[in-house]
């Protein structure tokens, strides 16, 4: 019997699901949830998907909301309230994710690759959603 309940998967609110869960499944080499998967036609109307790791563990889960603030961090009008933090090995690593994640569409909101215990970039993804990659 479990003692305590199971984190399954993170959620977030975004006003264009399919458009959001493509830059994280490129960004971190996710899969779509079978079913999940882009349609073959144009009609692509998801309200809700999820991707999965490589065993097919559920990672991220994106539901669709039809107006979503974002935040103003570092300045405190709007909160992050949240955040993802993503590591790497090293700074030649964290430089490659660092074009990665521009290249997908992130907004660089802050820049410490300066310091030397952990040098890291914080990005909003496209829906605004703020995460960091960092050496671990």
């Amino acid at each position: 019997m479990d003692d305590y309940p199971r984190l399954l998967h993170t959620v977030l609110d975004t006003p264009e699901v399919r458009q959001l869960a493509e830059f994280y499944r490129q960004l971190l080499g996710l899969q779509y949830r079978p079913g999940d998967e882009p349609p073959a036609d144009e009609n692509d109307d998801a309200d809700w998907l999820v991707l999965t790791d490589a065993q097919g563990d559920r990672t991220l889960a994106f539901q669709e909301v039809d107006r979503l603030e974002r935040t103003t961090w570092p300045r405190p009008d709007v909160p992050m309230q949240m955040h993802l933090d993503l590591t790497v090995p090293d700074r030649d690593a964290l430089e490659t994710q660092h074009r990665r994640a521009l290249d997908l569409g992130a907004e660089l909101l802050l820049d410490r690759t300066d310091d030397p215990d952990e040098p890291l970039y914080v990005f909003a993804d496209p829906a605004g959603h703020p995460f960091c990659i960092f050496v671990a």
